[in-house]
């Protein structure tokens, strides 16, 4: 139980330092298409979502990995963590833009940070209660469903405020 709450803990701080990092791939690479599939290829919301969403699917492979077999629950945890930390995002941003009135850099960090927490304690919680084992299939739906929207809207956004760049 302790070494879980200890890899849980390390993959919020992997998805902290890569999430942070994956903002500027898209440019470091000078706008290669492929790297805007996984990072965010403009300042709206959506893409933002991203900094969360595969850094977190890419630490869950590693954690299921290494604890499917004393922890049979951690697929469905995980999926549901990705799912939860990642539509919290847009959640809080909004809520504290439609208060506030404008956005702002302390407070998007905030809402990354504590998104990614959200979703790992969400995911460790779930793990050990086995709550949603029979919806193990649908979290790994819902998580793929994400991964092709993700994909697909990066160069097809909606017309949605969601897609938008802020002002």
């Amino acid at each position: 139980m302790k070494r879980f709450k200890c890899i849980t803990i390390m993959g919020i701080i992997f998805v902290l330092a890569t999430g942070s990092l994956a903002h500027f791939v898209y440019g470091w690479t000078g706008n290669n298409r492929i790297a805007g599939l996984f990072t965010p290829v403009n300042e709206s919301v959506w893409e933002h979502m991203k900094l969360l969403f595969f850094p977190m699917l890419l630490y869950a492979f590693f954690m299921i990995w290494l604890c499917h077999d004393r922890f049979p629950c951690v697929v469905s945890g995980l999926c549901f963590g990705i799912a939860a930390g990642t539509i919290l995002i847009p959640v809080l941003f909004y809520a504290y833009t439609s208060v506030l009135g404008k956005n702002t850099l302390v407070l998007d960090i905030g809402t990354f940070a504590l998104s990614a927490g959200a979703g790992f304690w969400i995911a460790y919680r779930l793990t050990l209660s086995c709550r949603l084992k029979r919806y193990t299939l649908l979290g790994c739906v819902l998580t793929g469903v994400l991964f092709v929207c993700f994909l697909w809207f990066t160069y097809h956004p909606l017309e949605l405020k969601l897609f938008e760049i802020p002002d």
